[in-house]
């Protein structure tokens, strides 16, 4: 089996910085890439901010909160993988785009190299057509804020080795998560289930069953979630949300996945949840904004 020592990670957004803060925490070599300095240069004050959290709260020592920040390299040259044992791509979710940086890493890592996604609903299988190395890729699905959230969700495509299975497992207990395995079909696990919620939520809102207020506390108070539908798709992005609802339907066929057009004219709005200050609710409010990947 593969020994992972070195993390590369793709995206340093809210997932991405995620990823690599955990890899860096566990005692991995990590670099974090970006095509944009500025968004590396946030997340590496996001990242020391996490850590300084962590250490406040006794959940590392100081020693090993410094040990973590020492491990952790930023970078926007793809070159810097070369010598990665495992790169986790954590960018948008386009086909297209993940086809092309899977090509990409596949002239760039070492042949013993495994390349994961993040995509939450993507075909592994059809990312791992561009590369010369399908039984190295593998979905390595974490859940938002991945610091925080115990679950990674694992997805083989059709030709993922057991080697690679186990490896990326491996990788994930050492992270302290719990591991579920999907098949390679679109939406995997968590979203096969989660935004066929979500989106009937858009749809009780569309039709006036009731407020939004009334519907995200009726599933928070009455299922005990921890975040109402519409406040989760918001916390998720509108625009993700409507990206995997259209995968789901394109790799599904049933017309019980049509996206919900309250959902599309939100989008249409601009209103794409908290990351731009609207969604479903209004967080342009400084006080509203604070982000629970913040609160370690």
């Amino acid at each position: 089996m593969v020994e992972i020592k070195a993390v590369g990670v793709v995206g340093s957004g809210q997932m991405g910085s995620g990823i690599a803060q955990l890899a860096a925490v566990h005692g991995l070599k990590v670099w974090l890439l970006d095509s944009d300095p500025e968004a590396l240069s946030r997340a590496k004050t996001f990242i020391a901010g996490n850590v300084r959290r962590m250490i406040s709260k006794g959940h590392i020592s100081q020693a090993n909160g410094d040990n973590a920040l020492s491990l952790l390299s930023y970078t926007t040259n793809l070159e810097d993988f070369q010598d990665a044992d495992i790169v986790i791509e954590a960018i948008v979710e386009s086909e297209d785009v993940k086809k092309n940086l899977f090509r990409q890493l596949d002239r760039i890592v070492k042949p013993s190299g495994i390349l994961a996604s993040n995509t939450s609903s993507i075909s592994i299988t059809r990312i791992a057509s561009a590369t010369s190395r399908p039984p190295q890729v593998i979905g390595m699905h974490f859940m938002n804020p991945p610091p925080i959230m115990k679950l990674v969700e694992i997805v083989r495509g059709a030709d993922t080795s057991d080697e690679t299975f186990l490896a990326t497992k491996a990788l994930a207990e050492r992270f302290k998560k719990t591991v579920i395995c999907s098949q390679d079909f679109a939406g995997f696990i968590v979203n096969r289930i989660l935004m066929p919620m979500i989106n009937e939520a858009f749809h009780a809102l569309y039709t006036g069953v009731a407020t939004k207020e009334d519907i995200d506390a009726g599933m928070k108070l009455g299922t005990n979630h921890p975040m109402g539908p519409l406040e989760l798709a918001d916390f998720i992005g509108l625009d993700v949300c409507l990206s995997v609802m259209k995968i789901l339907h394109a790799g599904l066929g049933d017309t019980k996945y049509l996206p919900c057009p309250l959902l599309i004219q939100y989008i249409d709005a601009g209103r794409l949840g908290r990351k731009h200050g609207i969604g479903v609710y209004d967080y342009r409010d400084a006080a509203k904004q604070a982000q629970p990947s913040a609160r370690l």
